[in-house]
């Protein structure tokens, strides 16, 4: 029994050594293709919008904002969720200059971009 147990621990470097174990892989390839993928499923969800959406239709189909915000004035809320549709900086952070806004009022989507965010 115990040779039995040396020889295969002798043969077994020789036998595994041609085989190659990869844990974790390269991280900044699997980290860019998310981004980009996410990237364009923003604009692809973007682009099939319609004005006067409800808000929770929208959030269902988009999914969580990057950023969030809530504005009152009058008897209106309006709501800016922004979402990632293109980089500028190679960081890994999220900034709003690389997101769509879409503006809602009172729940209702009235637009999405810079323009849509300026006339509120």
């Amino acid at each position: 029994m115990k040779k039995l147990m040396l020889i295969t621990a002798l043969a077994a470097p020789l036998l595994l050594s041609g085989c190659v174990i990869s844990v974790g892989g390269d991280d900044g390839e699997h980290y860019q293709a998310s981004w980009e993928q996410r990237e364009y499923n923003n604009r692809k969800h973007i682009s099939n919008l319609e004005v006067n959406a409800h808000f929770e239709d929208v959030t269902r189909k988009m999914g969580v904002a990057d950023f969030n915000e809530m504005l009152g004035e009058g008897d209106h809320v309006y709501r800016i969720l922004f979402y990632r549709t293109q980089r500028t900086e190679d960081d890994g952070i999220t900034t709003k200059d690389e997101c769509t806004p879409l503006v809602f009022k009172d729940n209702r989507l009235i637009g999405w971009g810079e323009e849509a965010l300026r006339k509120i």
